[in-house]
């Protein structure tokens, strides 16, 4: 019994050692010299004369083993069928490979031994063989699969409105179903359908199928060929994805060819690269890396690396477009469209940082959150780019009748439609630091603003002195101002700019209109003036007075209602606000005057021939100022 179980120990002991050192004869070594030291039994002598280097029964048993390996390889490897249209068939050829991993892994530590290297080499042709096998019948597998989808289901797509910046409208949105042309000449390839929930992932290949793709990368994954098994993986779900970012509508464009597109053209493949990202990043990729961990459940690392070969390119062509957009013209009315695929890019680096996680592919996500900063560098070069427009605008030749100047149109329109992306504009500007201590609380996006309409106000400045006429430069400044007021009113841009800055360039505006009364109005009002002292220049003197002061004030009158009358003032409102405030003063100084006149003796019998206008002609002459048609230049919107 003693002798038995010491046997045993020592064929426990020669187990060890020949399964920690088959691949290394210096191991195995060691491990003899270890028992040796820790138990005599353990003696090179007793265990290394249990293990020959040779032994001819060995020998002939590998050798038998391998010729009946080799009739029932032989037997699949060479059929012209595929072998897993038929269960029976894959599971005996899964287990005649399984078989010759084994032997391999087993007789490998004596390959030092030249009759067991002969059959050893054998067996690794006869390995290659199989493997070769297995990758045609993976491939097969996987083209088969893809038969079950239709990509048949028509694609549809719309565009959306644009409204120009000098319009009042809202932008409307228009949101576009996401599908695929019609596939005919490729219908092997399955290709994602049209989807408008992102929330869902595909089965991109039948889960019968998926089990049968694992069954077999994992025999490649044991052989050694794991690597051509990911190849050949990813090649044929590469081509589903870069087909279905194809029918998405998508174009392989390089970066010199997006600079090169019309305007127009650009904004509809953005539109279209909007929809395809979406359902890359939420549908398609989050699908693939569910397949790739099926197919290679137990090989995390073969999963990442066939991710990413699968996704690389889709995902690359991808972010290439967005970067594209980042690089090229920051001409302001490209603000738009560039904040969509700020936005767009912004909500899907979550799924990038999800996806895109590991050794193979960290780099992808990097890029992507490089590709999005540059975006929002792009954005604030767009504004430095209004401000230039805005400081470059010539104060040559003055617009007609003091009115609204299109430079005001355009950049109250532009930021105003610009602030309904507020958060997002915030988001953009706070990565900068505050610029002092008196913006501390502050938003940058605040900041900015405020200074793009002192840009503004000091253009408006300038250009309002080009008019001969204070009293019409001081009409400019009146309609611009009002303008910019109602403009930033009730909206973002209103409350970005404060409240505070809503009062001032309010009062502002009252401002002008004092000037424009004062320089219109004031002389007219002088001529109104009755004079206490006139009465001792006698009957004779003060009726010559009175009869020059009517002649001169139906003069002036006159003059001033024909030039104000092609005047423009194009807020109703202010308009109403500018005649009541001059029949306020005016219709009280002229009734006092006519009254006065009457009153004198050698005037009043002759009055109605001096007389020109009654208190009602005035207020119907003060009515027709500042008259404009809807057509005019300048029109209010």
């Amino acid at each position: 019994m003693a002798e038995n179980g010491e046997e045993k120990l020592l064929a426990v002991a020669r187990h060890i050692a020949k399964t920690l050192g088959h691949n290394n004869n210096n191991m195995a070594d060691d491990i003899l010299q270890i028992f040796s030291n820790f138990d005599g039994r353990f003696s090179r002598e007793n265990l290394s004369d249990k293990v020959p280097d040779s032994d001819p029964r060995a020998c002939a048993a590998l050798d038998h083993s391998l010729k009946s390996l080799d009739r029932r390889i032989s037997h699949y490897v060479s059929s012209d069928h595929p072998i897993w249209a038929d269960s029976a068939d894959s599971a005996s050829f899964l287990d005649a490979v399984d078989d010759l991993v084994a032997a391999l892994s087993e007789w490998s530590h004596l390959a030092s031994d030249k009759s067991v290297a002969a059959c050893l080499s054998r067996a690794e042709d006869m390995l290659q063989h199989s493997m070769f096998r297995l990758e045609d019948e993976f491939r097969s597998l996987m083209e088969r699969g893809g038969e079950s989808f239709d990509v048949t289901r028509p694609y549809t797509e719309s565009t959306q409105n644009n409204v120009p910046f000098d319009s009042e409208e809202d932008d409307e949105e228009v949101e576009d179903e996401v599908g695929g042309r019609n596939g005919g000449e490729e219908e092997q390839i399955p290709v994602a359908l049209p989807v408008t929930d992102y929330d869902i992932v595909i089965d991109a290949l039948p889960s019968g199928t998926i089990n049968d793709l694992h069954e077999i990368a994992k025999r490649m994954v044991a052989g050694g060929f794991g690597k051509e098994c990911s190849h050949v993986y990813s090649s044929c779900r590469r081509e589903f994805l870069e087909e279905s970012l194809s029918r998405l509508g998508l174009l392989k464009l390089s970066i010199e060819e997006v600079h090169k597109m019309p305007w127009q053209a650009l904004e509809d493949e953005i539109e279209r690269w909007i929809k395809a990202s979406n359902v890359a990043l939420r549908i398609l990729f989050p699908s693939e890396r569910r397949l790739c961990d099926r197919v290679f459940f137990g090989f995390s690392s073969a999963a990442d690396r066939s991710f990413m070969e699968v996704c690389r390119g889709s995902a690359i062509q991808l972010l290439n477009f967005a970067d594209a957009v980042a690089i090229g013209s920051r001409s302001p009315e490209r603000l738009f469209r560039i904040l969509d695929v700020f936005e767009t890019l912004r909500d899907l680096i979550p799924e990038f940082e999800s996806l895109f996680s590991d050794q193979y592919s960290v780099l992808l996500r990097n890029e992507a959150i490089t590709i999005w900063k540059r975006l929002g560098e792009a954005i604030r070069g767009i504004f430095m780019e209004l401000e230039n427009l805005i400081r470059r605008d010539p104060a040559k030749a003055a617009v007609p009748g003091g009115g609204l100047h299109p430079i005001t149109r355009y950049v109250m329109n532009y930021l105003r439609a610009a602030c309904r992306s507020r958060i997002t504009l915030e988001q953009v500007f706070d990565e900068y630091p505050k610029l002092d201590d008196r913006v501390a609380s502050t938003s940058s996006l605040s900041v900015q603003m405020d200074w793009i309409m002192e840009l503004l106000e000091s253009n408006l400045e300038a250009k309002s002195k080009i008019y001969k006429d204070p009293a019409l430069s001081y009409v400019f400044l009146m309609n611009n101002g009002r303008y910019i007021v109602q403009k930033a009113k009730d909206s973002e841009l209103g409350t970005l700019l404060g409240d505070d800055w809503i009062r001032k360039h309010t009062a502002k505006v009252r401002q002008y209109h004092v000037h424009y009364q004062r320089s219109s109005w004031n002389k007219v009002l002088g001529i109104l003036k009755l004079d206490s002292g006139n009465g001792s220049a006698g009957p004779n003197g003060a009726a010559k007075t009175m009869k020059e002061k009517i002649k001169l004030f139906n003069v002036q009158f006159e003059e001033i209602c024909r030039v104000q009358s092609s005047w423009f003032v194009f807020d109703e409102q202010l308009r109403e606000e500018i005649r009541i405030a001059i029949e306020k003063i005016l219709l009280p100084a002229y009734g006092n005057f006519v009254a006065r006149f009457h009153s004198v003796p050698e005037l009043g019998k002759h009055a109605d021939k001096y007389i020109k206008y009654g208190m009602e002609d005035i207020e119907a002459r003060l009515n027709n100022l500042f008259k404009v048609s809807s057509g005019s230049n300048g029109s209010r919107k």
